[in-house]
């Protein structure tokens, strides 16, 4: 056997042990909804700001304000905005659900209103490429997009009607914000889309928004059935999620304002929940040891605020496994006064 031979059958072996550690990614049958990502987790690398260990990171000399802010003049206390079926059977939903597809999976072109800030689009002539791997499930069966109804039913008026999918062979996300279909037109239309490659720490450039209005990735921040409940899962790993009802300008690691209510905390602005109040770990105010690892990993990695919305609504998956009459008391156990502001903009 010559060298060159062997040369090419070892680039060809490793070439097909590299495909096919990328189908062991993949769930057995794709698109499917809901399907775990592809390891290993936490998404993104280590050393991403979602990945970040802020334990030890300094308060922010405006903290108190900044939480005195969030209370109104009253008490604010954490939702869990997540869960299944808004009733058993409906078509209506909470969190957010997301598709995972493969490599095979067709691109898509989508139209977009805000196109200057978004992935997949000539910014020179603002037209639309084919770039998303929109899967056909997510036209027609509901579920697929955020509130619940197919991309055919428009809702983009009362709905942030949010599309996540993640292509589990190359490891990338994709997020469109305010979708819909037509189904006359046979066309995709959108607010706003971002691309993510979870193999890199790659910022949105700066000013742009994603489709979260700080411009982050959105599914790196969600609560997630298969983390939370799951006992071989000891640290989830990752920041999570959170709105605030206004806020005012951005820091890092945000890239976009949508704000600028006075007093209000910035986009990318991290909470911390801290390790005790009047002498008591609050993370131990709940029993259940799941919801209790969802605690632990926000006095560990914190909440990233990412959008305007109501104060203090953690964000989640739709998975029809969660346990709304366990998480809604559970999560109310924590208020604002139990949270710190980290130094905005603080990197480690």
């Amino acid at each position: 056997m010559s060298a060159l031979f062997r040369a090419a059958a070892t680039a060809a072996w490793l070439a097909c042990s590299a495909l096919a550690a990328q189908a062991q990614q993949c769930p057995p049958q794709v698109p499917v909804q809901g399907a775990p990502p592809p390891g290993p987790l936490p998404v993104f690398p280590p050393d991403n700001w979602w990945n970040t260990d802020i334990s030890a990171a300094p308060v922010d000399p405006d903290s108190d304000s900044f939480i005195a802010f969030i209370n109104n003049g009253g008490v604010r206390r954490l939702h869990p905005d997540f869960g299944g079926e808004v009733k058993p059977g409906s078509v209506a939903i909470y969190g957010f659900p997301y598709a995972v597809v493969d490599g095979t999976q067709p691109k898509k072109k989508v139209k977009f209103r805000y196109w200057d800030e978004s992935d997949g689009v000539d910014h020179v002539t603002g037209k639309s490429l084919p770039f998303y791997p929109l899967p056909d499930e997510a036209i027609t069966e509901p579920h697929w997009v955020e509130g619940g109804a197919p991309a055919n039913v428009d809702q983009r008026r009362k709905n942030d009607r949010h599309l996540l999918v993640i292509d589990c062979t190359s490891k990338h996300l994709y997020e469109l914000y305010n979708v819909y279909y037509n189904p006359t037109t046979g066309k995709w239309f959108g607010g706003s889309g971002a691309f993510f490659d979870m193999t890199r720490n790659d910022r949105r450039t700066e000013g742009w928004t994603s489709a979260d209005a700080a411009g982050l990735a959105i599914f790196p921040g969600l609560v997630r059935y298969d983390e939370a409940w799951n006992d071989l899962v000891t640290d989830i790993g990752h920041a999570l999620r959170v709105t605030v009802r206004a806020t005012n300008g951005h820091v890092y690691p945000a890239s976009h304002t949508a704000g600028s209510t006075p007093g209000a905390l910035p986009m990318g602005a991290r909470l911390r929940l801290k390790t005790s109040v009047n002498g008591e770990d609050p993370a131990t105010r709940t029993s259940d040891p799941h919801a209790r690892k969802i605690f632990r990993a926000m006095q560990r990695y914190g909440l990233i605020v990412a959008d305007n919305g109501s104060d203090l609504y953690i964000s989640g998956t739709f998975d029809l496994r969660w346990n709304n009459d366990l998480l809604n008391p559970a999560f109310a156990t924590l208020m604002a006064s139990d949270f710190e502001v980290v130094q905005r903009g603080w990197k480690p």
